[in-house]
């Protein structure tokens, strides 16, 4: 039987190609940058999720009851090398961030060689931390590390802790910046989707956030990536950005071997089905 993490999070993995093919054709437009007259994305053109997430499990409820279990079980992973990429995940810097999808992509992405990219991505970034905070404070749900000594990935600092969990921002970032690199690469959309997923699941190892948080991350990511890719200042933006990124896919630097075993053993081990073991 499946867990209720899982169950909501599977119906909004099943969305995603519809979102996709809605999204992945942009109008044909030269390679240079936006009329600046072009208006920005702003938080006000992406969809107000407390209206469509639904309230985060409250105590006792069957979903609570699996987050609490998660998060006890992947305290176990501490110090190997999931924490470690746990880590990495992370850090939303766009060099490292972007970096990040190297592996997916299938060849090293360089946040410097890729302004129109960090342009676009910036501006989704923006107005996504803009929404996401008025969902967070809306629900004000306490992290799962609040009230514990449990390992956290990252240090536990005052801004974390008064930061609320739900949805998950980390997820957002990372599960939007996968379905619009998917757009600008829908051959490698497979594996883009699967690295947005692993990078929230991240959130749920690191012990920063509760399973559900996650899932909600994921859906809140779609709404908000199908309405960054219709809006015309992202549009305008597309044609250079997927030119940056086939440039460096044609100099064909391989990403790190390493990250990538990584990313492939996080993918193969979700905490939301997996047994959790030290070992990954």
């Amino acid at each position: 039987m499946r867990s209720p993490p899982l169950l909501r999070l599977r119906h909004v993995l099943l969305a995603v190609p519809a979102l996709l093919a809605a999204c992945s054709h942009p109008a044909s437009r030269d390679l240079a940058a936006p009329d600046k007259t072009t208006p920005d994305l702003t938080a006000r053109d992406l969809p107000d999720e407390r209206l469509s997430l639904a309230t985060p499990p409250q105590r006792k409820s069957a979903m609570q009851e699996a987050d609490d279990r998660i998060f006890r079980q992947t305290r176990a992973l501490e110090g190997s090398p999931r924490w470690t990429l746990a880590t990495l995940d992370a850090d939303l810097r766009p060099g490292p961030f972007l970096r990040g999808f190297s592996c997916a992509s299938g060849f090293r992405i360089d946040a410097s060689e890729a302004p129109h990219l960090v342009q676009l991505l910036t501006l989704m970034g923006k107005a996504e931390s803009v929404r996401t905070s008025e969902e967070k404070h809306f629900w004000s749900r306490p992290r799962p590390f609040i009230g514990n000594e449990s390992p956290i990935c990252v240090p536990r600092d005052a801004h974390l802790a008064q930061s609320p969990a739900y949805p998950s921002g980390h997820t957002i970032a990372g599960y939007s910046t996968a379905l619009v690199l998917s757009a600008l690469l829908p051959e490698r959309k497979a594996e883009l989707l699967q690295r947005g997923r692993v990078i929230g699941e991240s959130r749920i190892v690191c012990g920063v956030h509760w399973a559900s948080d996650v899932a909600a991350g994921y859906q809140a990511a779609g709404a908000f990536a199908v309405a960054t890719l219709q809006n015309p200042a992202i549009r305008a933006l597309m044609p250079a950005a997927r030119a940056e990124l086939l440039a460096m896919q044609k100099k064909g630097d391989k990403p790190d071997a390493a990250r990538c075993a990584a990313e492939a053993d996080a993918a193969a081990h979700s905490p939301f089905t997996a047994p959790v073991s030290p070992e990954h």
